[in-house]
């Protein structure tokens, strides 16, 4: 609980556990629509349901039409996949289903690594509109978790719930007014931490090539040039004003310098070595145990 006296309302959602802390309870209105937004963002860019508009989209090529939010995922995919020479990509998804990560979680690798398509040769996305010219595996989850942070945020200042900390299974959003220490995950423990970091105003995500890992040196975060999972970097921080944009970053880290990340985002950062060595930005406010 990120305040004493806070209450909690926690429920799963899109495969992970979700906690978010207000100073009086959620509604039941309002804690119905929270449900019903996830259900419905799971609905359409989840590739581990049969019923979803991105399986459809793996199914067959065509013209799809999105929601709302897809304009954003769009735009800021688009960006990072220019930023990292096509490392960073939306169609990583049957990359991922090719090392095991697939809808049955057969954690089994189907042989071995495949890179993805390049964007341009299968896709155009403008906007809310997808045209693919193959069958596709869209997958979003380098951004998409933290996206319905926000979309949820958005639901909880509009029914005038200003004060609130959003905790999607470590993709936090503080939308209060005071600020919150926050544990730094250990890469190798999770019971250990590396350091804190005060977390004002604003989201802080993190990527772990520890986090959904499977194998001998399987993980999550695959290269897009090649499809395989990235082994120098194994953990990243993000602090951004919106989750959606920590939560990409923190995957971006993994691909691009930050020092290049940092002429196009406002942003500040922790990245962890696989030597065991830290890198961090000038603005982050952190403290790393000695």
């Amino acid at each position: 609980m990120p305040h004493p006296g806070w209450q909690n309302f926690g429920f799963d959602g899109i495969g992970t556990r979700w906690e978010i802390s207000t100073p009086a309870p959620v509604a039941p209105a309002l804690r119905a629509g929270l449900l019903a937004e996830v259900e419905r963002y799971d609905s359409t860019w989840s590739r581990f349901r049969a019923d979803s508009l991105v399986t459809r989209v793996s199914v067959a090529p065509g013209q799809y039409g999105l929601p709302a939010e897809a304009s954003g995922l769009a735009a800021l995919y688009r960006q990072l996949y220019s930023l990292s020479g096509g490392a960073m990509t939306p169609l990583i998804g049957k990359s991922l289903e090719q090392l095991g990560y697939d809808p049955q979680y057969s954690l089994r690798p189907h042989g071995a690594a495949i890179a993805p398509p390049a964007w341009d040769d299968v896709l155009e996305w403008h906007g809310t509109s997808l045209t693919t010219t193959a069958p596709v595996v869209l997958d979003i989850g380098a951004a998409g978790k933290g996206q319905l942070v926000d979309l949820l945020a958005g639901q909880l200042r509009s029914h005038g719930v200003p004060d609130f900390f959003i905790d999607a299974s470590g993709d936090l959003l503080n939308g209060g007014r005071q600020p919150v220490q926050v544990a730094l995950e250990h890469p190798y423990d999770a019971t250990k931490a590396i350091g804190t970091v005060p977390l004002g105003s604003g989201a802080l995500c993190a990527s772990a090539s520890n986090r959904r890992a499977w194998g001998d040196g399987l993980h999550h975060v695959l290269d897009g040039t090649t499809g395989a999972p990235v082994r120098t970097v194994v953990a990243t921080w993000a602090l951004a004003d919106s989750a959606m944009e920590a939560d990409a970053l923190a995957t971006a880290l993994f691909l691009v310098p930050a020092a290049d990340l940092e002429q196009h985002f406002r942003f500040s950062w922790l990245k962890v070595f696989s030597n065991g060595s830290a890198e961090y930005s000038a603005a982050f406010e952190g403290a790393l145990f000695t």
